[in-house]
This record gives C-alpha cells, structure tokens and sequence, in this order.
C-alpha cells in the first residue's frame, strides 16, 4: 500500500515536470509561462516534501512552516516576475 501511493506521487511529479517542459512551447508570454511554472514547482515541491521526507507525519509547526514558507516565497517570486 505504502509503495502504490510513492509510485502514484512520483507518477504526478513526472506529469508536473512535463506540463511545465509544455508550458514553455506555449506561446503565452514570458512573464505568464515563468508564474504557471513557479506553482507547477511548488506543486512538486509539496510533493516531494510532504510524501518522500514523510512530512505528513510530522508534528504541525513543521508541516505550517513548510507551507508558509512555500506562500512567501511563491509570493515574493510571482511579484518580482
């Protein structure tokens, strides 16, 4: 069971990785393609940290950490671009 939910974690971080390689091929401008990928990143990155470093079960100040941070820095980016 524990391994069907890593294959299908790592399934949709493949998917993630592909529609932001998609992403540039499509003509929408520089500023929108690098915001679609910049969440599409995040995305994977909550993956990655929340399944494969077991963050799930961790306690609750790490879990909110990792979110507020992921919400500032995501923030901080999509304002700069």
């Amino acid at each position: 069971m524990k391994n069907n939910m890593y294959i299908k974690v790592l399934i949709s971080l493949l998917v993630l990785t592909i529609l932001a390689a998609l992403v540039v091929t499509l003509d929408i401008g520089l500023k929108v393609a690098a915001a679609i990928i910049l969440v599409l990143f995040m995305l994977k990155f909550l993956g990655v940290a929340f399944y494969f470093m077991e963050l799930k079960t961790a306690h609750i100040f790490w879990k909110s950490a990792v979110l507020i941070f992921m919400s500032i820095f995501l923030g901080i980016i999509l304002i700069i671009v």
